[in-house]
């Protein structure tokens, strides 16, 4: 058996997205960043349909280059042919979204670092892991990638590897258009044909559009085109045919288009076609590689080709396995697919990275408890959270399934020193106390500011509310929470519900649950849940059955601790940790509350802060620990 389903070769970059609709590109003001180039988004795609992929290609010894590689490792897909170049720089896209059939882009490519990949760079030991290698008509344009390419394709013939071609003609990477035509996808060039043609034997599948294989073939007329093809391949050719679908031809080709092997199409509204191609690619070798027969494979192509254009973006658009399925059972709702709440919410869950399996957590986001102690400054109570961050790191020792909650008023300077040391690390948004919700200052008054959060940085907010509470307390709560989840997920970040009932009024077995039923009904979709400690086993099961039979892809649930001391914490760890969906516990003023008084008033050291701390986060993780192997799996 293979190591790996596939390896991608070819162009990586940084795609800048416009993130105005409907304007120049000269005129947009703001971008949003992804990866991009076609074989690292077919390297990603695949791997969110999960095939086990990786990609060669080059980035440069820089932010961008490291940015490439990260998110290629968040994607799961395997970074060993990932070159580092020292002396190229990583390639940039800027795209933008004109209309429906405009969709300006500039290549930034100029011996950038994927272009300097050369033969030295194919690892024999690598491509023979494989089950197939996936080239791009790109990297065909220039010698010495050519070159590269070449050698990788050979390897695998001569092993009996399955090899795929995307066409992927872009005029202007190829040297027969102008730097200003990034969007033109066809320019009659009988060098290219030539060149495009002398390897077209060295596959087992060929896709393109009908203007690629107008370019493979050295015709417009498509239907020559694809039999100029088959004269110097066997391969399967697919031909895409845009808003008709695709066919697949494994023989001589027909006189009509209309007599290929076809897929069931997904009649939708078109958002953004750029990267849509690669979204269908990755559908097609899902289907390819799985052995499935054409008309499957081709389904699998066009459903991620129709998920693909709905969206902004080419990886971030592309679906995952379960969200695949979800979209053939459920079939199409409304035609603008970006903007069906429950397929989004899908998307959504089944693609966040990182892997949270528990999560120990030193929470000291608190403010108003600070501020109330004798000796605090502002100044002293942010140097003192940086302190609790070192003992949240000296506990964590660059383990996974840690974290912090930490604000931005006082902590703002320990907050900013989290983000890159793996913490999971959530941000408070609430002013403290407050009933009904009030947001802190610094998210601004439409809550815009969130635009400005680090994207490792979880959006938490505590709400103080009860079953009981009156019409228009709790409809203005729960509109607040909506406005703040909604803008939370649009702009990328984790949202995390806290609900403290107790503080308002009597709780029973059934409280929390109803509460929980109540924002789920209201469209807010926490990805965590952090909820106070129960007395019983019940309401621990009516929690866990709200949140399951709303989002059975939520995250999961933390548990607070209410500053009690660590015997009653012990009790309530052993209670949680019977249900799976409890990931761990988040817990501040047991670790650092009479530590902090003490240091306010000049009675302790940084170095005794930090080591009492520790040991008092260290001594938590354990009981938790030790209640979770107690509990079972």
């Amino acid at each position: 058996m293979s190591e790996l389903d596939l390896i991608t070769i070819g162009r990586s970059s940084v795609d800048l997205y416009g993130a105005q609709i409907g304007g120049r590109l000269e005129d947009v003001g703001s971008f949003d960043k992804y990866i991009g180039g076609s074989p690292t988004n077919i390297a990603c795609g695949t791997a969110r349909l999960g095939l086990k992929s990786a990609v060669i290609t080059g980035v440069g010894d820089e932010h961008m280059g490291r940015f490439i590689r990260e998110q290629l490792d968040r994607e799961g897909v395997n970074t060993e042919g990932v070159k580092t170049d020292p002396e190229r720089l990583t390639a940039l896209v800027l795209l933008g979204i004109r209309n429906q059939e405009q969709f300006p882009l500039i290549f930034y490519r100029e011996n950038c670092a994927d272009m300097g990949l050369t033969e030295a760079d194919i690892d024999e030991t690598f491509i023979r892991r494989a089950r197939a290698v996936v080239a791009t008509g790109t990297h065909l344009s220039h010698p010495q990638v050519e070159a590269a390419t070449l050698k990788a394709l050979r390897i695998a013939r001569e092993n009996g590897q399955q090899t795929a071609l995307d066409i992927d003609y872009r005029p202007n990477l190829w040297g027969v258009a102008g730097h200003g035509e990034g969007e033109s996808r066809f320019v009659k060039s009988a060098a290219v044909t030539e060149k495009l043609q002398s390897t077209l034997h060295l596959f087992d599948l060929i896709v393109g559009t009908e203007e690629e294989f107008h370019i493979a073939g050295g015709s417009t007329d498509t239907v020559e085109a694809l039999r100029a093809v088959r004269k110097v391949s066997g391969a399967t050719l697919v031909c895409k045919r845009g808003a008709a679908g695709a066919v697949a031809f494994t023989g001589e080709i027909p006189e009509s288009l209309d007599d290929g092997e076809t897929g069931p199409g997904f009649p939708i509204e078109v958002f953004n076609v750029l990267g849509a191609g690669d979204g269908f690619m990755s559908g097609l070798l899902k289907g390819w590689l799985d052995g499935a027969d054409w008309s499957t494979a081709l389904k699998y192509a066009n459903a991620c080709g129709a998920l693909a254009v709905s969206r902004h973006g080419c990886t971030p658009a592309y679906p995952s396995w379960e969200e695949l399925q979800f979209f053939f059972n459920r079939g199409i709702v409304r035609p603008d697919l970006r903007n069906d709440a429950e397929l989004e919410q899908v998307h959504w869950a089944t693609n966040r990275a990182g892997d949270w399996a528990q999560i120990r957590t030193f929470a000291f986001d608190h403010r108003s408890q600070f501020e109330e102690m004798e000796g605090y400054t502002e100044t002293k109570g942010g140097a003192f959270k940086e302190l609790c961050l070192q003992a949240a790191l000296k506990v964590q020792s660059g383990r996974p399934g840690y974290g912090i909650l930490c604000d931005n008023r006082i902590g703002r300077d320990a907050l900013h020193k989290a983000i890159g040391t793996g913490l999971w690390i959530g941000r408070p948004t609430e002013l403290p106390g407050s009933r009904p919700i009030e947001f802190e200052p610094d998210l601004g008054e439409d809550v815009g500011l969130l635009r400005e959060w680090a994207r490792e940085n979880v959006v938490k907010l505590l709400v103080l509310c009860h079953p009981n509470d009156g019409d228009k307390t709790a409809r203005m709560q729960i509109a607040r929470v909506r406005r703040l989840f909604t803008a939370a997920r649009r702009n990328g970040l984790e949202f995390l519900l806290e609900v403290i009932p107790s503080k308002v009024g009597p709780v029973d077995d059934t409280t929390t649950g109803t509460l929980i039923q109540t924002f789920y009904d209201a469209g807010v979709y926490p990805d965590w849940w952090k909820l106070e400690p129960f007395r019983t086993q019940t309401a621990w099961a009516n929690a866990v059955a709200a949140i399951q039979r709303n989002d059975p892809r939520t995250r999961g649930i933390v548990v607070l601790g209410l500053d009690a001391p660590e015997t009653e914490l012990a009790t309530s760890f052993a209670l949680a940790a019977k249900q799976p969906l409890v990931k761990g516990f988040a817990v501040g003023r047991t670790i650092f509350g009479d530590v902090a008084r003490s240091w306010m008033k000049g009675e302790m050291s940084d170095s005794d802060a930090v080591t009492g701390m520790a040991e008092r986060f260290e001594r938590l993780c354990d009981i938790w620990d030790a209640a979770r192997r107690q509990a079972g799996p």
